[in-house]
């Protein structure tokens, strides 16, 4: 593995504890130039989480909390009249970051969620007519609560798909857990972090994981997954063309971080839930669609 990667790893792995695995498909997923959606209960470390992969990618980060209030302007920008000038003048909102956090996305109204659709998958946004590029990275890490819980708005196939992988910590595990209150909050220990590289980097980074090899074996078990989603009965619909694209670049990224030229079956295992599992819902009552895509990693053949 990238030993600067292995550095970064390893500080968040002392901000978040016992998530080894969670950061390594947080990671790909960065790699791989996708956008990440963290589902879990208030209060297990998802904005601590956002900040520290921020500073130690040397990353300028913003969060934004998202309200059912709030209005695309309050995200995009606004144009200003300047009177003595005779014209308008752009102000641009948080959105212009290379590290947004989009905080409790779920609880915004489906008309805010909707003005990040082109700036996650065009990295532009458009203002009165007149189109603003993003800075180059630019990740967008949303958290959501469960939608069970008061004032949230599910978000829309669309949305969802604009990520490229859904993650959950969930609760610690016990000896994390003690460690957590024996030592206190992490978030005090963000300041501490050292950046292992910067927004260029990362780049570079981002474009040598592209360029990681797949056979046509690879794209052919990729494929053999993407299609027993459509025709296993057990989704209410199965994964498109551009979910199986994730899994492509997601299996990339993974690859490049264990220090390999090429993509093993093993590769698209480690990230093939992750990517898939917000993208389709099982149709089995009792039954989360993360449980039905890990069984078909031992039924669909490699």
């Amino acid at each position: 593995m990238n030993t600067k990667i292995q550095h970064a790893l390893h500080q968040l792995g002392g901000l978040i504890l016992g998530k080894e695995h969670v950061l390594q498909q947080l990671f790909a997923a960065v790699l791989a130039g996708g956008h990440i959606l963290l589902e879990d209960v208030p209060g297990v470390g998802k904005t601590t989480l956002s900040q520290g992969t921020a500073a130690v990618l040397g990353l300028r980060y913003q969060r934004v909390q998202f309200t059912n209030d709030m209005l695309p302007s309050d995200l995009l920008g606004v144009n200003i009249f300047r009177p003595n000038e005779g014209r308008f003048e752009f102000h641009a909102g948080p959105v212009f970051h290379e590290f947004l956090l989009a905080d409790e996305i779920n609880r915004a109204s489906p008309k805010l969620q909707s003005a990040l659709l082109e700036a996650m998958e065009e990295r532009q946004v458009s203002v009165d007519g007149k189109t603003y590029p993003l800075p180059r990275p630019f990740i967008v890490m949303a958290t959501q609560n469960p939608t069970e819980q008061l004032g949230t708005f599910p978000l829309p196939e669309s949305q969802l798909d604009r990520f490229m992988m859904r993650l959950s910590m969930g609760y610690p595990s016990a000896e994390a857990e003690r460690q957590l209150y024996f030592q206190g909050t992490s978030r005090s220990l963000i300041g501490a972090l050292q950046a292992v590289c910067n927004a260029e980097t990362l780049q570079l980074w981002q474009y040598e994981a592209a360029d990681v090899a797949f056979s046509q074996a690879a794209a052919d078990y990729v494929f053999r997954l993407v299609q027993a989603t459509r025709q296993s009965g057990r989704f209410v619909m199965g994964l498109s063309p551009r979910a199986g694209l994730s899994v492509v670049n997601a299996a990339k990224a993974w690859a490049y971080m264990q220090g390999r030229g090429h993509v093993l079956p093993d590769d698209i295992k480690a990230v093939w839930v992750a990517v898939a599992n917000h993208r389709v819902k099982s149709v089995q009552q009792g039954v989360s669609s993360a449980q039905v895509l890990t069984e078909m990693l031992d039924h669909v053949a490699v």
